[in-house]
């Protein structure tokens, strides 16, 4: 392959590495729960709330800016939101107290909030012919975040001395040196990003959706009227809900109801987010056998994995020995195909059913209402855990995702 070639994915390589720096910041705080507790004196409430609000004004920033990529085009939002979460980031450098850092995340959620519905419309007039393939690499490196985010966690709570000396000289905790690191990485590859990318994409991709139009509220509404697009965004919405139910609390939950110790919750943890190379096999295949086969199969793995880690935890099974870590570990990855393999197909199939020029906006309305519904996610997950434990909580979980699984199969049935 030669040079030029390469060059064609620059879009996709610059793109997938803003997604991975949103995605670190993101998962970054689900492991720090325990020590924001701690640190703060706050319930499980406070923190599942604090990042709820994170992720609904990750949610409320699906349909603005979609809408305004469709008539500014997708670049300048896409380097903005990135900007934003790197300031946000920076900010965290300073300890305060903890309704400020609420508000923070806040700011972080906004930044992240801008960037994917925007990139899967670029991404997919970018390289149409190969859709699938293209958003499976973009969600493979985005998800990566996850790996590294827990493993980062781990790093500053027990630093080497090396590190220990640099984290010394923050002004508040050493967890803070994160997001330090992020926010610098983060307003440099927003940088490049504006500046590389235009000179690499097509006049099609960089431009507005359709200049010529000036699409209202009511146009992106219309398209759901459909029933079928209805069912599948009851499916996105149903398995958001306990996607993000589920990874806002999983470190908890392996403590709390596995017995494990907190760096062996934290190595699972990152499991399931390395489990994120799937998606380049699912993307593929979705391109290749169609998106709802793939997607029925995925949410059904993803469910029935959720459920027997649920069931490990009841007084009927066995949760304790040297294979415990081991067997949870095997389903929390299981969890992790399942879920992340989800998405390509999820992403390829709303870009295909949305009509082009409402296409951005279109994939905000979906996003918004899944964002949304995983944006409460962690608020009602923690507020169950504290009144009748966890594992009531993640059950309800694994029925929301087989449900979510049931309904993919019945409209692959019926297409």
């Amino acid at each position: 392959m030669d040079v030029r070639r390469l060059r064609t994915y620059d879009a996709v390589a610059l793109t997938a590495l803003l997604w991975f720096l949103g995605k670190f910041v993101r998962y970054a705080f689900p492991p720090l729960f325990g020590p924001l507790q701690a640190g703060y004196d706050v319930s499980n409430a406070a923190v599942g709330t604090a990042f709820t609000g994170f992720m609904l004004v990750y949610a409320l920033m699906q349909f603005p800016s979609g809408a305004i990529a469709d008539r500014v085009g997708p670049v300048p939002v896409i380097a903005l939101g990135a900007g934003v979460a790197g300031v946000g980031s920076l900010a965290l450098v300073v300890d305060t107290p903890f309704i400020v850092l609420a508000g923070i995340m806040l700011v972080i959620g906004a930044g992240t909030g801008a960037h994917k519905t925007v990139a899967v419309r670029l991404l997919a007039r970018t390289y149409p012919d190969r859709t699938g393939r293209v958003l499976g690499v973009h969600d493979t490196l985005g998800a990566l975040g996850g790996v590294a985010a827990p493993a980062a966690v781990v790093l500053v709570l027990t630093p080497p001395p090396v590190l220990a000396a640099l984290l010394a000289s923050l002004p508040g905790a050493d967890w803070r040196g994160l997001f330090v690191a992020a926010g610098i990485t983060a307003l440099v590859a927003a940088t490049v990003f504006a500046l590389r990318v235009p000179a690499q994409l097509s006049a099609s991709a960089m431009a507005p959706t359709d200049p010529a139009a000036d699409p209202s509220v009511d146009a992106y509404l219309v398209a759901f009227r459909d029933p079928r697009l209805v069912a599948f965004v009851f499916v996105t919405v149903a398995f958001s809900f306990a996607y993000n139910g589920a990874v806002a609390f999983f470190p908890l939950y392996l403590s709390a109801v596995a017995g494990l110790s907190t760096s062996t919750a934290s190595l699972i943890y990152a499991a399931l987010f390395a489990a994120t190379f799937v998606q380049l096999v699912s993307g593929d295949l979705s391109d290749r056998l169609g998106r709802l086969p793939v997607m029925a199969a995925a949410l059904a793995l993803a469910s029935v994995a959720l459920a027997v880690v649920v069931a490990l935890g009841s007084d009927g099974f066995a949760l304790t020995g040297r294979y415990a870590p081991i067997t949870l570990g095997a389903l929390v990855v299981a969890f992790g195909l399942g879920s992340h393999g989800f998405r390509p197909a999820r992403g390829a199939f709303l870009v295909e059913t949305l009509p082009d020029h409402i296409a951005g906006g279109g994939l905000g309305v979906v996003r918004t209402l899944l964002m949304g519904a995983g944006a409460f996610a962690p608020a009602v997950v923690g507020a169950i855990a504290d009144r009748a434990g966890f594992r009531p909580a993640f059950a309800a979980l694994a029925g929301s995702l087989a449900l979510a699984a049931l309904v993919a199969a019945g409209l692959w049935a019926t297409r």
